[in-house]
């Protein structure tokens, strides 16, 4: 019996030092992504939907994406497809978000704003 008390024991320990990295972010889900290029010869727009769990931005097929959401709701984001890369920041709010980007296209240099809604 004591044995068992002590495995239970370190297991809540265990369990209430895990990080809390690993909790539910209130950002959580999937959200719909607008970026619209303003400087630049980029495409004019790119939309496309990412999912957050855990504070972690992914998308499915999107290899060469990481993006993570801050408590706050401060956001960054890097992607690279291809001979595109763009980097972002900005903040979500419960239902949605917004923030600017810079990247480029083959050689051409592009900057602009994104926008953000939740599924």
């Amino acid at each position: 019996m004591k044995r068992l008390w002590l495995h239970a024991m370190a297991a809540s320990c265990i369990i209430a030092a895990a990080p809390a990295a690993h909790a539910r972010s209130a950002y959580d889900g999937s959200w719909n992504l607008l970026f619209v290029t303003q400087k630049g010869l980029c495409d004019p727009a790119y939309n496309f939907t990412v999912n957050v769990a855990n504070g972690v931005v992914s998308h499915p097929t999107l290899v060469k994406f990481r993006g993570y959401v801050a408590k706050s709701g401060a956001v960054r984001a890097t992607v690279t497809v291809h001979d595109k890369y763009a980097s972002g920041s900005g903040r979500l709010s419960i239902t949605s978000g917004h923030g600017t980007w810079r990247g480029h296209s083959g050689s051409a240099q592009c900057s602009g704003y994104w926008t953000a809604q939740r599924n």
